[in-house]
């Protein structure tokens, strides 16, 4: 599950930085706005996320007056091995049909969407446009769009930027009467496949949290690498 990413809050320039700490931890709040091409491996590199042309950093987050601590995570695709459950999985969604191809949601996505969204009681977004941007491509970063059907119906979808080296989660929804199909661990697993057949080394989940948190399932797969916030990425050893 791919859940409405927490925004980074007013951190502008000029804007007040949250005055909470935590012992020995890094308070990382960062976000602008790039509508031409750059290197993306090296800003995902450093824990930056983007939805569209907005691109976001941060090391804190709220959830129900608590604080939660922030980490980038990312998976060393050749460590990568499918657990148990994973592959039990990618089983269940043998009678699925995948299609890849350049972005181009439309009514049967914003249906799913709607959805998806119905899920969440907190972080909720109000557009799929707010993970995209106006145009739907997740513009200026290439991206991809992966579709699963159940015969001719859309069942989930999900969108991957794409780098020279490595390659970023956007955003994942699904329909939630297909909720036993796990599409959401399933369009993730895809992701995988397709980075690593097209060569690529990273694979960047997006963000999860000290505390336990909806991330967690994030926690799950292998090959799992975490940034500190001072420029290192650790492996996590299981």
């Amino acid at each position: 599950m791919k859940s409405g990413e927490p925004d980074a809050g007013g951190t502008g320039a000029g804007a007040d930085r949250p005055r909470i700490t935590l012992p020995e931890w890094p308070v990382v709040f960062d976000q602008g706005i790039c509508e031409v091409p750059l290197d993306f491996d090296a800003a995902w590199a450093k824990g930056w996320r983007h939805f569209g042309s907005r691109f976001f950093r941060y090391s804190l987050m709220m959830k129900d007056e608590a604080v939660l601590r922030v980490q980038c995570a990312r998976l060393d695709l050749e460590r990568f091995v499918m657990t148990k459950s994973q592959r039990r999985t990618w089983r269940n969604n043998d009678d699925t049909r995948l299609h890849i191809a350049p972005p181009t949601p439309d009514d049967r996505e914003e249906i799913i969407f709607l959805k998806h969204r119905d899920r969440f009681s907190d972080n909720v977004p109000e557009a799929l446009t707010d993970f995209l941007g106006p145009e739907g491509t997740a513009a200026p970063c290439p991206c991809v769009q992966l579709s699963v059907y159940v015969g001719d119906a859309l069942v989930a979808a999900s969108f991957l930027g794409v780098g020279q080296t490595s390659c970023s989660s956007i955003y994942a929804i699904f329909d939630p009467a297909h909720e036993r199909r796990r599409l959401g661990i399933y369009t993730a697993l895809r992701e995988i496949e397709l980075a690593r057949r097209i060569g690529l080394r990273y694979y960047y989940l997006g963000y999860i949290t000290v505390e336990p948190s909806c991330y967690d399932y994030k926690k799950q797969f292998s090959g799992l690498e975490i940034f500190s916030w001072e420029g290192d990425w650790v492996a996590e050893t299981t």
